[in-house]
Formats: C-alpha cells, structure tokens, sequence
C-alpha cells in the first residue's frame, strides 16, 4: 500500500473548499472516483483532478503536496487516518475532527481545531485567529484532544475552549483563553492583553507575565504546585518542547478569575 499522495498543480488565487478530503471518506475510492470528487469555490463546482495530481492507494496515510493557504476545511470531521500537509493550509483546519492525526510542515488559517472532539493535530509554523476557538455563534470550541502549535497563534486562541490541550510554543495574542469553560492552554512565549476574559474554569499555564490582565482577577500570591511537573513531562508524549523547560521547580503566581462571571478559573505564571 502507498499513501494516498494528492499534488496541487499550482497555487489557487482564490479560497477552496476541499473538507471532504479525510482518509475516511476517500477510503474505498479507486483513483478516478477520487478524481471525480466535487470541489467548491462558492457556487463553483470542479472535479479533484482538474487541481490535483493523484498517487498511492492508502487513504488512511493521505499526503498533501504543494499545499496552499487557499485551501480550507482539510479534515473536517474526520474519525481516522492521519494526514500529512507540507507546505500551508487554510481556515477550518481538523474542524469538528473526531480522531486521527494531522501534521501541518507550515502555516495553518483561522478556526484551526475549531470543536475538535478527539485527536492530535500539529502544526509546525503560526496559526491565526481563534485556534481551537468556537465558530461565530457557537458557544463551544474545542472538546478534546490536542492542538500543538510551534510558531504563533493570533488573538482569541481557544476562545470558548470546552475540553482538551492547546500548547503554543510561541506567542498567542489578545484574549488568549477568553470564555473558556474548561480545558488547558500552555503558551511559552508572550500573550496579548486580556488573557483569560471572561473564563469560567480551565487553566492558563503562562511562561512570561502577562502586560495586561483583566481586572476581575483576584491575586492569589505564590505557590508550590506539585503536579506542574509532572504535567509537563506528560506534554512530551506529543512532542513538545515544553518538556525542555521543566526545572524541577513547581512555584507558580496565581491568578484566580474571571470573577465578573463568577469564574472559578486560574492564570498560571511560572516562576
């Protein structure tokens, strides 16, 4: 079996919507009813092959080459499988994902992880708005699993955050964790103003303190919190770097917040 290889010819001037490639719905195709599949720019509909070139039989490992920021919804929904994409990706990223893998070599759009119940998805380089944040009238973004992001992310990053990881190894932006109801974010780098607003529950693990906190969160002082390395010895499973910074030492300031709606979060500053 060789991995399911789509090749974009040339670079798109204009957004694609390709949420049906996940290796559960193209397991089972052969070669020319993949080709066939529909693709939508708006109200405009072409077939797979008149964009890409296709290779490999394996749906369950597809690989995406040539990728484009133009392209969006790449996995939406998907249940199994792992994909690879080397080069960037649109907005919708793993969208409503339920398991499997995805592995992005570059830059992925907005709303990447957007309500991902179960899986992993990596991304090498930045993310933009609303990583693993809830869709315009939603009240739920991600549900689980792990977002993992090398680079930046921008603002709103797990914004309505339900359940799961979402680790930066960069900086995140303004309203970092904003309306979160459960879940963890970790972000190595810096983070924008109003981390936090508005959370309900859940856990922002900080590196660096934060230039502007939102006034309805109560100082707590410092502490000693045991489990902290052990929490990040765990992040090494997903191949973080987070690992690399656990110095044996558990002290922490806490912020507790957001009290405007009665939040019983917690923003984490490492000492």
């Amino acid at each position: 079996m060789i991995a399911l290889t789509l090749t974009l010819r040339e670079q798109p001037g204009y957004g694609i919507d390709v949420s049906l490639l996940t290796p559960d719905r193209l397991s089972g195709l052969s070669t020319e009813d993949i080709g066939a599949l529909p693709l939508y720019n708006g109200n405009r509909r072409q077939p797979l092959s008149s964009l890409f070139d296709i290779r490999g039989n394996d749906a369950q490992q597809l690989v995406i080459l040539n990728s484009s920021r133009h392209l969006h919804g790449i996995g939406s929904g998907m249940t199994s499988g792992h994909i690879r994409i080397e080069g960037d990706i649109g907005n919708h990223l793993g969208q409503g994902m339920y398991n499997g893998c995805i592995e992005v070599s570059g830059n992925s759009g907005h709303w990447t992880a957007s309500g991902m119940h179960d899986g992993n998805i990596t991304v090498a380089g930045n993310c933009g708005n609303f990583a693993g944040g809830a869709l315009p009238g939603d009240r739920q973004g991600m549900r689980g699993g792990t977002l993992l992001v090398r680079g930046d992310c921008g603002d709103r990053t797990g914004d309505h955050l339900r359940r799961g990881h979402i680790l930066v190894a960069g900086n995140s932006g303004a309203y970092c964790g904003a309306r979160m109801v459960a879940g963890t974010i970790a972000v190595l780098g810096k983070v924008g103003p109003k981390p936090g607003y508005a959370m309900k529950r859940g856990t922002l693990l900080l590196y660096e303190t934060p230039v502007e906190l939102p006034a309805t969160f109560n100082d707590c002082g410092v502490h000693d919190l045991g489990f902290l390395p052990l929490l990040t010895r765990s992040l090494a499973a997903v191949d973080s770097c987070f690992a690399e910074h656990d110095n044996g030492e558990c002290r922490v300031h806490r912020y507790a917040g957001d009290l405007a709606v009665d939040g019983k979060g917690e923003i984490l500053v490492w000492i």
